[in-house]
């Protein structure tokens, strides 16, 4: 099989002066997606960057940012990914602990406190511009005595910041092996014809979505690029392109619901491959009962690449009227058993436990999840909810402690604790109570949100804080979070 780079490369190259990129509805050809990365990587070395280094960017879903993933990825060379949801402060922050060759980001992102940090260790800034497709070097890189605690990253592919799903969120390498395979599972059974429509992408780039990006390129189709979704710029692309199938998460199909979207108008879409999320049993029987457009519906995370199982059209076909909720079987190169998370040992068919999955492009060995699921003895696997308590904030996972942590880094508040509670359109949000101490100025909900918002990406930020006497505790004084929901029960 040809390297994912070098198939990538020549799927670039193929387009020339045809459609390649649409952007607020404006079409960016092959040749100029080439010619911009070919000037990124000519600033690149002119600020002192070697072929094959590493950099960073403060990733958006704009043209510029699409055409460095695309490029850079082709040319092997290792991409740091940078949330630009998050304030000011975190970007430098971030710019800071990575102390790369080089930042690649939005002329908006370069605020005085990123340039500061860049210049402080020495990494190139480099600004990325799309109106128009422009580059600027802002700050060459300088030799300074390495003060890294780390050796940069070396292997090429993407560095992309996981959502917490089998943990903290770390920076999860995703090397071009398993771009390549997550690539391949999103597309089996697909050949592109002539005459296909685009290829619609609108899941943030920093994380996993960005295998979406990289499907169009890989079938030498056109994208339509979406810097965010709304409902209006999603039906607009699906009627203007006669689209035939898009990723979709539960929020997604909530907003679709509550706009009232005409069917006819999403009646190119032969099916909706979903994820980022369990799907409630209401909201498919909803969704389907509505629209005539069947979900199939996967699973996955950042460390697996991408997808674990799915459904495919074929399946659905057969047993889809009997297994409603399962997320379909496992992928082509994937491995999944369900262990008991005391013995681990792997339970009978039909039994819950704790998810396992060995993807060898990934890691040889197997990798542990906190998600309870089962496999019936079709193979079919079914997710029965997490066993962390993770917040799910409309595809986003945030993991409690995350967010208490921060909160009690403030010096007035004693204990904290932080729970999902429903929410009608991202099926949770977070919400905090806090304890404070004693004869200390009492800091106002505003003053904690803000707290969050400095220190954590935004969707980590709580939409509303509790100041109690005590947190309600049980008999080993441990917080029980069901009482601490209850306190943000409005019905």
């Amino acid at each position: 099989m040809q390297r994912f780079s070098a198939a990538l490369s020549a799927s670039l190259n193929s387009y020339g002066a045809t459609p390649c990129i649409e952007f607020e509805r404006q079409w960016y050809s092959g040749d100029d997606i080439t010619g911009y990365v070919a000037s990124v990587e000519d600033h690149l070395r002119q600020a002192g960057i070697g072929a094959g280094e590493p950099v960073g960017l403060v990733v958006r879903n704009r043209v510029p940012h699409a055409a460095v993933i695309l490029g850079l990825i082709a040319a092997e060379r290792p991409i740091v990914m940078i949330y630009s949801y998050q304030s000011a402060q975190a970007i430098a922050r971030d710019i800071s602990a990575l102390r790369l060759p080089a930042i690649l980001a939005d002329r908006q992102d370069w605020t005085d406190a990123a340039i500061a940090a860049a210049g402080h260790h020495g990494s190139a800034a480099i600004a990325l511009s799309d109106r128009p497709l422009d580059v600027e070097t802002l700050t060459q890189r300088a030799q300074l005595a390495d003060r890294s605690q780390q050796p940069p990253p070396h292997r090429p592919g993407l560095h992309i910041l996981s959502s917490g799903t089998t943990g903290p969120p770390k920076r999860v390498p995703v090397d071009t092996a398993a771009l390549q395979h997550t690539v391949l599972t999103m597309t089996v059974g697909r050949t592109p014809l002539p005459d296909d429509p685009p290829e619609l992408v609108y899941w943030p780039f920093g994380s996993i979505g960005v295998c979406q990006l990289l499907v169009g390129p890989y079938l030498r189709k056109r994208v339509v690029l979406l810097e965010k979704f709304t409902v209006e710029a999603w039906v607009h692309a699906v009627k203007t392109y006669r689209i035939r199938r898009t990723g979709v998460q539960p929020a997604i199909l909530r907003m679709l619901l509550d706009a009232d979207v005409a069917k006819e108008d999403l009646a190119s879409l032969e099916y909706l491959p979903g994820g980022s999320g369990p799907l409630e049993p209401q909201l498919r029987e909803e969704f389907e009962a509505r629209f005539g457009i069947p979900l199939l519906w996967a699973y996955g995370a950042t460390e697996f690449a991408g997808s674990v199982c799915a459904w495919t059209p074929e399946l659905y076909r057969r047993y889809g009227a009997t297994k409603p909720d399962s997320s379909g079987k496992p992928l082509p190169g994937v491995q999944v058993r369900i262990v008991d998370p005391d013995t681990g040992g792997e339970v009978p068919a039909g039994d819950r436990g704790v998810l396992e999955a060995r993807i060898d492009v990934v890691r040889p060995d197997w990798i542990r999840t906190t998600d309870v699921a089962s496999v019936d003895s079709d193979g079919f696997i079914t997710l029965h909810g997490r066993g962390d308590g993770a917040i799910n904030r409309g595809g986003f996972k945030i993991l409690p402690e995350t967010v208490r942590a921060v909160l009690l880094a403030h010096p007035a508040v004693r204990d904290a604790c932080v729970v999902g509670i429903p929410d009608p359109r991202l099926v949770q949000v977070p919400a905090a109570a806090v304890e404070l101490r004693e004869g200390l100025p009492p800091p106002s909900a505003d003053e904690l949100i803000s707290l969050v918002r400095q220190a954590l990406p935004s969707h980590h930020v709580p939409v509303a804080i509790a100041v109690v006497d005590e947190l309600p505790r049980n008999a080993a004084l441990k917080v029980r979070p069901a009482d601490v929901a209850a306190l943000f029960d409005t019905g």
